[in-house]
């Protein structure tokens, strides 16, 4: 089978198609994963410069022009050029590309993927509901995902949904202790967070959890990697009129992906206090590591840790609950909950996993099996 893979963002750095593929990590790793047992994938990349990559397998077609008109138009004409089984087109953002896509390739199956998109506002559905009217499918991380969508008419109400994890990762559990070794981190238990400190992630609540929790667990150090930080004065501000708990906080900032999978490593805990996520790549990340996610009742969280069997969910906002799931956790066997953590991203999470969703796509729009059903309910 030949399926096409569509990319219509243009890089903003401008950065040369084969450092594209190291920055962008997630554009080869999905391609190479799904292209296996009878799939084979071909990528057409909206770019600044054209070039023809091999890499693992897949041919990554980066395709440029003087404006960025030319550029979608010339992404179509190669897609046509390389006569698809399945055409994947990645983002809910391109209507119009979507819907010149559709007229190209009429008798064609197109699956559009979301990544952590959210519907437009009022003004834009309609161009977003003609855009998307051709397609045959419609993947996110959790069906539920595609509710919003629906009731927002951009998307109609017979689309099938597919569940389809939009990556994975390449981090490994080594050794905790050395890893702790390595990092300086300790704690009884040993807490990460990994995100920015912005108000969807919710910092916040995360630290009324853990002042919650002290009582319970006065061992606790809580470890946190971030990047934007939006909320770094409220949380500082936070820390500053609780001192006990500011002696368990370490905002450590920016680290490396390196020295990130070396706090994953050496964490017993990932805690996050997301209110809605298109995926959860840190979520997947710890669970790579062995770290057991403490995170919130969100589609893409209850999809990526199986409903809470591997972690705990709580409301978002639920500072309460969050401390009780980590008081009940940390009385647990941790060195079992590592290697279920690990097991559970084997068998459900990694590339292996990723590419065996996607070609399951493949196959049942290629061959038409996919039947409507509403938005969280069963395909």
């Amino acid at each position: 089978m030949n399926v096409v893979q569509v990319g219509l963002v243009l890089d903003t750095e401008r950065r040369e198609p084969a450092a594209l593929l190291d920055v962008w990590p997630t554009l080869g790793d999905v391609a190479c994963a799904a292209n296996a047992d009878g799939v084979s994938v071909t990528v057409v990349q909206a770019a600044h410069r054209d070039a023809l990559i091999e890499r693992g397998g897949v041919t990554f077609h980066f395709v440029s022009g003087d404006s960025t008109r030319t550029v979608m138009r010339r992404v179509v004409a190669r897609a046509v050029e390389l006569r698809p089984e399945v055409l994947h087109v990645q983002g809910l953002s391109f209507p119009i590309h979507t819907n010149v896509l559709t007229r190209a390739f009429p008798h064609v199956p197109i699956l559009v993927q979301d990544h952590g998109s959210r519907p437009p506002v009022w003004w834009k559905r309609p161009l977003h509901r003609w855009g998307l009217a051709g397609i045959a499918g419609v993947a996110f991380t959790a069906r539920e995902q595609a509710a919003p969508f629906v009731a927002a008419g951009v998307l109609r109400p017979d689309l099938p949904v597919l569940e389809v994890l939009e990556s994975s990762s390449w981090l490994t559990p080594g050794d905790r202790d050395a890893a702790r070794r390595a990092t300086g981190l300790y704690g009884e238990p040993c807490l990460a967070w990994v995100g920015r400190l912005d108000a969807n992630k919710d910092p916040l609540t995360v630290l009324d959890a853990v002042s919650r929790a002290l009582p319970s667990l006065p061992g606790l150090q809580l470890w946190c990697c971030y990047t934007d930080a939006a909320l770094l004065d409220a949380v500082r501000a936070r820390l500053a009129a609780e001192p006990a708990l500011a002696a368990r906080v370490h905002l450590l900032g920016r680290l490396s992906h390196e020295q990130v999978q070396d706090v994953l490593r050496a964490a017993d805990f990932l805690v996050l206090g997301s209110h809605a996520e298109g995926s959860g790549y840190a979520v997947i990340e710890a669970l790579a590591c062995g770290a057991t996610p403490l995170v919130t009742d969100i589609p893409s969280f209850r999809r990526i840790t199986a409903g809470g069997a591997y972690g705990a969910l709580s409301p978002p906002g639920d500072a309460a609950a969050m401390a009780r799931a980590l008081v009940d956790r940390a009385a647990l066997d941790r060195d079992a909950l590592r290697r279920a953590a690990r097991a559970h991203f084997e068998r459900a999470l990694s590339f292996d996993a990723v590419g065996e969703e996607l070609r399951a796509a493949y196959r049942a729009l290629a061959a038409g099996r996919l039947r409507a059903h509403a938005a969280g309910g069963r395909g």
